[in-house]
C-alpha cells in the first residue's frame, strides 16, 4: 500500500504537466495601434490569428484626456499621437499585451499645401520613436513594426485635390529609412508591408488617395499574420 507521501510525489508530475498544457493553450494578448491602413487589414488579421492570439487595438471608449493630444477613434494617428497613446496606456498596470503592432507614418508625412509644412517633421518623428522605443524598453512586450505603405503622387495630389494636405512618394521612403535604422538598433523585429503591398497591388488596388481595396487588405492581413507567427515563435507545422 502506497503512503500518503508516495501519493503525493507521485501528483506532483500531473500537477507540472496540467500547469504547462495550460500555458501552451493560453493566447497570446495581441494589440494593434496604427493607422486607417491597419484598421483597414485588422478585421482579417483578427480572424487569421484567432487560434493563437487574442485580438485588439486602440479604441475611443477609454476616457483618455483629450489634452494629451491623442487622435480620437481607432486610429492611432501620427507618431506624436501614438507615444502619447501608449504613456497614457502603460499609466494603467492592467494593459500588458504581449504582442505591440505598431505603425506610424501616413500621418506625419501630410504636408500643408499653404505653408508647405509637415503634420510631424522627419525630426521629431525619429523623436516621438524613440521615445516610444524607450517607453517600452522595460515593458514585457514584444514590438513589431509595420513599414509604412506606399503613396503615388499622381493619385494622391491630382489637380482636384490641391486644396487638401498632400504627401509625397519620397517622404513614405525617407520617414521609413528613419524607422528602419531606429528598429534596426534596437534589434526590433520589422513587417515590411511597403514591399509587401507594393509588389502585389499596383496603382490599380487603390480605392481613393491612399487606402486600398478589399482584396489587397486580406493579403495584407494573411501577410502580417503569417509574419506574427514566427517572430512569435507560432509558425503552423
Amino acid at each position: 500500500m502506497k503512503s500518503k507521501q508516495t501519493k503525493h510525489l507521485l501528483g506532483i508530475p500531473l500537477i507540472f504537466l496540467m500547469l504547462s498544457m495550460g500555458l501552451q493553450d493560453r493566447k497570446s494578448e495581441l494589440f494593434v495601434l496604427g493607422d486607417s491602413i491597419s484598421e483597414h487589414y485588422g478585421k482579417y488579421l483578427e480572424g487569421y490569428l484567432k487560434e493563437d492570439f487574442s485580438f485588439d487595438r486602440k479604441r475611443d471608449d477609454l476616457g483618455l484626456p483629450k489634452s494629451a493630444g491623442i487622435m480620437r477613434g481607432s486610429n492611432g494617428g501620427d507618431s506624436r499621437s501614438a507615444l502619447a497613446y501608449l504613456t497614457e496606456r502603460y499609466k494603467d498596470s492592467s494593459f500588458s499585451p504581449d504582442v505591440l503592432l505598431l505603425n506610424c507614418g501616413l500621418h506625419d508625412i501630410k504636408v500643408n499645401p499653404k505653408d508647405g509644412t509637415y503634420q510631424v517633421n522627419s525630426e521629431d518623428y525619429k523623436r516621438n520613436l524613440e521615445a516610444v522605443l524607450a517607453l517600452i524598453k522595460d515593458k514585457n512586450v514584444q514590438l513589431v513594426w509595420v513599414r509604412t505603405t506606399a503613396v503615388v503622387d499622381s493619385i494622391h495630389n491630382p489637380p482636384r485635390r490641391k486644396d487638401s494636405f498632400q504627401r509625397h512618394a519620397a517622404d513614405v521612403i525617407a520617414y521609413n529609412k528613419i524607422a528602419d535604422s531606429l528598429m534596426h538598433e534596437a534589434n526590433i523585429p520589422v513587417i515590411d508591408l511597403y514591399t509587401f503591398t507594393r509588389n502585389i497591388g499596383g496603382e490599380i488596388s487603390y480605392v481613393d488617395h491612399v487606402h486600398y481595396n478589399d482584396k489587397v487588405r486580406e493579403l495584407q492581413a494573411a501577410y502580417i499574420a503569417g509574419s506574427l507567427r514566427s517572430i512569435c515563435g507560432k509558425s503552423k507545422k
